[in-house]
Parts: C-alpha cells; structure tokens; sequence
C-alpha cells in the first residue's frame, strides 16, 4: 500500500508492462456514514481477498474529488465501486456503464459525489478520461452518521466484490484469490 497523499491510499502490486488493458478500480465514499463506504470497504476487501496482475491498480480514493485526476489519467479501463441510489431494494448489487457513470454522479447522495462528477467532467475536457467506465455499487440502506452497513448491504457485500471480480476477469484479468491465513489480525472493524 502507499500512500497516495490527500487522504487516499493506492494499492499497486506491480506496474503496467506491453499492450495490456490498464485497469483502476477506484473505492469511493466515507466509511463514517454507514452504507455510504460501501466503496472503501470494497477495496479493502478485494486487497486482502486476491493477488491482482501489475496492470490493475486498486485505489481507495475516500471523498476525494478532482485530486484523484493524475490516477485515472492514463487508464484504459475505470471501474469505480460507490453507493448507488437507484430506487431499488437496499442490497441490490448495481451496474452502470459508459455515459450513464456521469448522469449518476449528478444525481447526489452525499456530497464527495460532487467531487466525483468534477473529476470525470475534468478528465472528459482534458482528454485523460479513461476509455471505458464502469460504476458498481449497491444500494444503500442507510447513510447516515455511523460505522459498518446496514445489514441489507452487508448482506449482499460478498456478491459485489464477486461482481467486480467477474468483471476484470470478463476483461481477460487473472485475479487470484489469497491464501486464507486464520492467524492474521482482523482489523478494528471486524469482518464486514
């Protein structure tokens, strides 16, 4: 892990290497409004469940905004994991792709979303817009103030986390899964 200043941390195993698809899956949201983590959570996560190939980057981009521009730019591929208000059941595990990623980020739940909408309007006028967007996300229950997720989101957090999985292999990525080590510590926040 390194830290990627601002607030946010990148999770790199290896740089980029000959005509691959550069891939970023960017976490987005605050783990201090419930359901609203839901993408900082994922990140999390999909870091300490599977071993990634140097051209996929994973990056917690907290509430960040604008900052995080130098970290797309350059990307072939962006999936952003978030919260997703869709009107559907808490939980529901959702999926938005290509132009339909900025229509959802002007339609706001919290407020790093407005940061989120400036990024990609900012790459799209500088010309560093990643090639193909992908928004995941779930549902949320609850966002207000408060640690861990509601349980309808809890409940369907291990079916996104294999959702993005399914995507970067449909991409051609070989994600491996870590080996389960019982005696690691389990973090202040327990399993989610």
């Amino acid at each position: 892990m390194i830290h990627g200043g601002k607030g946010f941390f990148i999770y790199r195993e290896r740089k980029r290497r000959g005509d691959v698809l550069n891939i970023m899956v960017l976490g987005v949201g605050s783990i201090l409004m419930m359901d609203e983590g839901i993408g900082i959570r994922a990140i999390e996560e999909l870091q300490a469940r599977y071993l990634f190939p140097e051209n996929v980057e994973l990056l917690d981009g907290g509430t960040s905004g604008i900052e995080l521009l130098s970290y797309i730019s350059g990307k072939d591929y962006l999936i952003i994991i978030d919260a997703i208000k869709g009107g559907m059941i808490p939980g529901t595990v959702l999926k938005v792709e290509g132009a339909d990623v900025h229509a959802k980020f002007r339609t706001r739940i919290s407020p790093h979303q407005i940061g989120i909408s400036d990024l990609l309007a900012s790459a799209c006028l500088t010309g560093e817009l990643p090639k193909q967007l992908v928004l995941f996300g779930i549902e949320p229950k609850t966002i207000q103030m408060g640690i861990g997720f509601s349980n309808e989101v809890r409940a369907r957090f291990d079916h996104l986390l294999e959702v993005v999985v399914g995507e970067l292999e449909r991409l051609g990525v070989m994600v491996q899964p870590r080996e389960h080590n019982p005696d690691a510590a389990e973090s202040i926040w327990g399993r989610m």
